[in-house]
């Protein structure tokens, strides 16, 4: 994931000892710090360690303390984190084959597929105690990510009817699939009617409108990654921040894609057009996120 620096304002290529400066500027001058006993070596201790280059956004190393205090770095990635919760989902936890970096996976009905994103606290899930690979109550998601080539789009332009009508269907299929998910045959029937019947209007109007036109958000897990999606949504707020140390622009976008809102951060040199409140955006986004555990305490220690 090294090209996804040039979201947070990296935008130059890394070659290997720019890697290693980082994690020397990251092990010298980290804004937070979170600690727990290596679960594979007791006499190591996991560390994650994170700096901050403001707005929410820098670099996070991961890896492992032994006896004589030498820090051994496994992981070295971009991170964005937000505060606004995405998510009131339970979420379940898994350790990814990359050593000790771990992937959350939450099954929210408000994108109606199986969202999985770059857990970046992980320090903090361990500190729980909670077993992997099974759902963890109390718990809510704030999803962020990071982008390396977006559009601006303009919006589709609605009547306060047609706005109405959207919403009114959106809360009808949210009870449908929450009907579904607890084992309702008519309410799975019912959705994949809707399906099929969304597909045949969508593709007679494909005859003569532009996609865009027709449909005005999307989420869809793409490419190899499991953590990469392509989405569409609309802009709800946005702010351009510089990165102190390279003096890159960086946007960082307030997205409503569907019913789900979360933050990204982008580098201004790979965002075609100029964001504003109501304008839509669409690219290839990195999900990450934090998850906010009910009994875990706060595993970070500010500096």
């Amino acid at each position: 994931m090294h090209k996804y620096f040039r979201a947070v304002g990296f935008s130059g290529p890394l070659k290997a000892h720019d890697v290693y400066n980082l994690i020397e500027d990251v092990l010298d001058h980290a804004d937070h710090r979170a600690y727990i006993t290596d679960p594979d070596d007791e006499d190591s201790m996991m560390a994650e360690l994170r700096l901050d280059y403001g707005n929410g956004y820098g670099i996070c190393a991961v890896g492992v303390l032994d006896e004589l205090n030498n820090f051994n770095c496994e992981s070295l990635f971009p991170y964005y984190i937000s505060e606004s919760v995405s998510s009131l989902e339970q979420v379940s936890v898994e350790e990814r084959i990359e050593g000790h970096t771990f992937a959350g996976v939450v099954d929210d009905l408000s994108v109606g597929t199986t969202l999985i994103f770059r857990l970046i606290n992980a320090v903090e899930f361990l500190k729980t105690g909670e077993p992997q690979i099974s759902l963890i109550p109390g718990t809510s998601v704030c999803l962020s990510g990071l982008c390396i080539g977006g559009t601006v789009m303009l919006p589709i332009l609605k009547t306060e009817e047609e706005i109405e009508d959207t919403r009114e269907k959106d809360m009808e299929r949210r009870n449908l699939m929450n009907m579904a998910r607890r084992g309702d045959e008519d309410a799975m029937k019912n959705l994949t009617m809707q399906d099929m019947d969304m597909y045949a209007v969508i593709m007679d109007k494909l005859q003569e409108d532009d996609i865009y036109t027709l449909v005005d958000s999307t989420f869809m897990p793409t490419g190899v990654e499991c953590d990469l999606y392509s989405v569409l949504g609309e802009i709800q707020r946005c702010v351009k921040t510089e990165n102190p140390v390279t003096k890159d622009e960086i946007w960082i976008l307030t997205v409503m894609c569907g019913n789900l809102l979360f933050k990204l951060c982008i580098n201004s040199l790979d965002l075609y057009g100029e964001p504003a409140e109501g304008r839509r955006f669409k690219g290839v986004v990195w999900m990450q996120g934090t998850v906010n555990f009910q009994d875990g305490s706060n595993a970070f220690e500010d500096l």
